[in-house]
């Protein structure tokens, strides 16, 4: 529980300053650490993400232990009582555990392949998707500026797309570039739709029970482990066994590892304390900063004026879909 000390709109910006630090810091460390030259083996994301799984496990096991009191004992009771003795209620969250541990291996591949303005901005299409997915698992009806946000949405990331696609190069080089960006793009768009179906079938499970937000993400998170786990050794079992588990680890992996386990906690704040505008706004201000720094500082960038335009469109999306009711992304999981 958070306490009423604090000034809600205190609460409600910094909520929202720290979303827009979390997201543009994991795209942008993301990006640099797939890119980034090194003597040894490179990480691998399949590693990075069972990592940052028993992070998140961790964190809510904490949270619960919070709410708890800080009693070991009625939070060992608590977690019996809800994941043990309830096996039918903790199978529902294997279903969301593989798509989103799917999920967060291909955020990995796409960022391997575009560069972090576009992947930002693509990856806007899970509102689309979520907004789908809802309609047709929750029942949910969408107003005229719903509507209007998702046409915008599908133009701007057209445009994006579009402005991206390589014209000038030749030879293989085009070729490379080519095929790399049609890997990132598909990526990102399993992504979208993994991240849609997941989320509302999370959301779904949510309203169905009463349990705590964070023992669904425990359960979920052990799930998400096993079955990381699983995919781990299947596809880079070989190295992992030569190498470990942890081979090609730095600060930057850590960072990432860390940025990606804290994202749900984060974005679970910003829906209690702030309206969907600022959240609109929190999501604009992390593509124009990822824009920038994508530029100046990555140097893997270049935008043209299509590309502007598109972005336009997005972040006018990102504020149209929350201008009436609640978002249909409204559960996240953590």
């Amino acid at each position: 529980m958070v306490s009423s000390t604090p000034h809600p709109s205190r609460l409600k910006y910094l909520s929202l300053g720290v979303l827009v630090l979390q997201t543009t810091s994991l795209v942008l460390t993301m990006r640099y650490s797939r890119t980034l030259k090194e003597d040894g083996p490179r990480y691998l994301a399949s590693s990075a993400v069972v990592t940052a799984e028993v992070l998140k496990i961790f964190t809510c096991t904490f949270l619960v232990f919070m709410e708890n009191k800080y009693s070991l004992r009625a939070m060992n009771l608590l977690l019996k009582e809800e994941i043990v003795k309830k096996p039918v209620e903790t199978m529902k969250l294997a279903v969301p555990a593989g798509i989103y541990t799917l999920q967060n291996n291909l955020l990995y591949v796409a960022l391997s392949n575009l560069d972090a303005a576009t992947y930002q901005v693509t990856y806007q299409l899970k509102i689309l998707t979520t907004a789908l997915f809802s309609i047709s698992m929750l029942g949910k009806r969408l107003g005229l500026y719903q509507w209007l946000s998702l046409l915008s949405l599908m133009a701007g990331v057209t445009l994006v797309q579009v402005s991206q696609w390589p014209t000038n190069s030749t030879g293989e080089q085009k070729v490379l570039t080519a095929g790399s960006q049609v890997v990132g793009v598909v990526a990102v768009l399993m992504a979208c739709v993994s991240s849609g179906f997941a989320g509302v079938y999370f959301e779904k499970i949510l309203k169905e029970t009463k349990q705590s937000v964070w023992v669904r993400n425990i359960q979920l998170g052990l799930f998400s482990f096993l079955l990381g786990f699983l995919g781990m050794m299947v596809y880079d079992g070989q190295s992992v066994r030569q190498s470990g588990m942890f081979q090609g680890y730095n600060a930057i992996t850590w960072t990432v590892v860390v940025l990606q386990a804290v994202g749900g906690l984060v974005v679970a704040v910003v829906i209690k304390y702030a309206d969907n505008i600022l959240k609109g706004f929190a999501t604009s201000v992390s593509i124009i900063m990822s824009t920038l720094i994508s530029y100046f500082l990555l140097n893997d960038f270049h935008p043209t004026g299509v590309f502007f335009l598109g972005a336009m469109l997005v972040i006018a999306a990102t504020f149209l879909y929350g201008y009436q009711g609640k978002p249909a992304n409204g559960t996240v999981k953590v």
